[in-house]
C-alpha cells in the first residue's frame, strides 16, 4: 500500500485600495491595510489558530507518526508579524513538533519564473532567508506558486540545489500512469517531481462539504479506504490550508474529520510521510514531461486563471516591464512594493470566466469586479511609474550637483 504525503498552502494577498485616476502622482499609499488585517484575523481564528493547535496535538499524541508540509508564502509571514504574531508565533510552535516540514516557493507567490529568472532566483533566495529567520529551517523540496511548473522548472530547482519538485498530476502529461509515483523530469539528472493526486485532493479541499455529491458524507474510514486501495508509492494529497474552518466552516465538522484521519490511517496500516522523505524514500523510475506550463487551478490546470484574458496579459506584462526601472533605482521600498504587485492573485481576481471557475474567482475577490481589479492595479502601477522617474531625476541631479 502506498504511503501518504499531506501538504498545505499558506497565503494571504495583499489587497489594494480603490486606487483611482486622480490618486496617480498624488497619493502613494496603495494597500487597504484595513482589509488585510480584517481578512487575516477572520482566517486566523476559523482556520490558523484552530488548524494549528489541532495539528500541533495530532503530531504529539501520533508520537511523530502523522506528519504534514506547509508552503508559506513570504508575504503572509509579512502579515502575521505585522497584525498578528500571536499567529506567527503558533505556526512557529507548531514546526517546532518536528512533524511539519516546510517547502520552498517564491516570497512574493508570484509568477517570476514565466517572465524573469533573475527575479524568480531573487524571491526564491528572499523566501529561503525569511525560513530561516522565522523557522530556522532551509527547505529541501521547492514548490512553485500555485504548483505552475513544466520542465524547465523542475531544471532549475534542480540547479538551485532542492532534492524535490511538487506539480500538478496532469493526465495529458501522465498518458494514462499514477500519479502516486515520483517521477523525474528529462532535463534533470537528481531532482524528483511529486505530482498531487487532484482528484484525491479535490475529495478533501471541495467536496468533501457537498451534501449533492455522491459520496457525502465522506468519513475518515471510507477515505482512507480509498487510499489503501491506490497504486504506487506515495500518495499526494495538496489543498489550501484555509479548507480547513475557512472554506469548510467548522459546522461542517471539518475539523472532527480531520481529528480522526490519523488513527484512520494508522489502522487502514498506511503510514504518513513529508515530502522530503518521499524523495529519500522512493526511486524515481518513471519520466514525467511537462513541455508546456500546467498548474493546479480551475478547469484547464494552466496559466489561463492568471492570463487568460487581455486585462491580464496587459497588467502582468506592465509589471514586468519595470524590472529595468526597478533595478536602476536601487530603492529597496520600491523594489518591494513592485515585487507585491507581482502577486498572483492580482492577476487572478481580474478573471473573467463563467461557470464553476468563475464562481471560484468571485469568491475570493475583494473587488466589485475584475474590470475594478484591472483599474486599481494600473492605477498603481502609473503612480509607481511616476515615483521611479522621480527618484531617477533625483539622483541624476545629485550626480550633476557632486559634479
Amino acid at each position: 500500500m502506498p504511503d501518504v504525503c499531506l501538504y498545505f498552502q499558506v497565503h494571504q494577498p495583499n489587497r489594494l485600495l480603490p486606487y483611482d485616476f486622480f490618486r496617480i502622482g498624488e497619493n502613494a499609499t496603495y494597500e487597504d491595510e484595513a482589509m488585510n488585517a480584517e481578512i487575516l484575523s477572520k482566517v486566523a481564528e476559523n482556520c490558523y489558530l484552530p488548524a494549528n493547535r489541532m495539528f500541533k496535538r495530532l503530531i504529539e499524541e501520533n508520537e511523530g507518526r502523522f506528519r504534514m508540509a506547509l508552503s508559506i508564502s513570504g508575504v503572509v509571514i509579512e502579515q502575521l508579524q505585522r497584525y498578528r504574531p500571536d499567529v506567527l508565533e503558533s505556526f512557529q510552535q507548531l514546526v517546532a513538533t518536528g512533524g511539519v516540514e516546510l517547502l520552498a516557493e517564491t516570497y512574493y507567490h508570484s509568477l517570476a519564473f514565466v517572465h524573469s529568472n533573475k527575479e524568480f532566483d531573487r524571491q526564491v533566495e528572499l523566501h529561503l532567508q525569511m525560513l530561516e529567520e522565522v523557522f530556522s529551517v532551509r527547505p529541501r523540496v521547492f514548490r512553485n506558486t500555485e504548483l505552475i511548473y513544466n520542465d524547465a522548472i523542475a531544471a532549475k530547482a534542480e540547479t538551485m540545489g532542492f532534492d524535490g519538485v511538487i506539480a500538478e498530476g496532469i493526465e495529458w502529461n501522465l498518458n494514462g500512469q499514477s500519479p502516486n509515483f515520483p517521477y523525474r523530469a528529462p532535463t534533470t539528472a537528481r531532482i524528483k517531481t511529486l505530482l498531487r493526486n487532484h482528484g484525491l485532493s479535490d475529495d478533501l479541499g471541495f467536496r468533501i462539504v457537498d451534501p449533492a455529491w455522491s459520496e457525502y458524507p465522506l468519513t475518515p474510514a471510507k477515505f482512507t479506504g480509498w487510499l489503501a486501495e491506490c497504486d504506487g508509492d506515495v500518495v499526494n494529497l495538496f489543498m489550501d490550508y484555509e479548507t480547513i474552518g475557512e472554506h469548510q466552516s467548522k459546522d461542517t465538522g471539518i475539523f472532527d474529520f480531520w481529528e480522526a484521519m490519523p488513527s484512520a490511517v494508522d489502522e487502514a496500516g498506511l503510514q504518513w510521510v513529508t515530502p522530503s522523505e518521499a524523495v529519500d524514500l522512493y526511486r524515481a523510475s518513471r519520466e514525467y514531461s511537462s513541455q508546456k506550463l500546467s498548474s493546479w487551478a480551475d478547469q484547464e490546470r494552466d496559466l489561463s486563471a492568471w492570463m487568460g484574458n487581455v486585462m491580464q496579459q496587459e497588467a502582468i506584462a506592465k509589471v514586468h516591464r519595470l524590472e529595468a526601472e526597478i533595478l536602476a533605482a536601487n530603492d529597496p521600498e520600491l523594489t518591494d512594493i513592485w515585487a507585491k504587485m507581482q502577486t498572483s492573485d492580482h492577476f487572478y481576481w481580474m478573471s473573467t470566466k463563467g461557470g464553476t471557475d468563475g464562481n471560484i474567482h468571485s469568491y475570493f475577490t475583494p473587488y466589485p469586479s475584475p474590470y475594478d481589479a484591472y483599474i486599481y492595479y494600473m492605477n498603481v502601477l502609473a503612480d509607481l511609474q511616476i515615483r521611479l522617474r522621480r527618484t531617477a531625476t533625483s539622483a541624476e541631479c545629485g550626480v550633476r550637483s557632486a559634479e
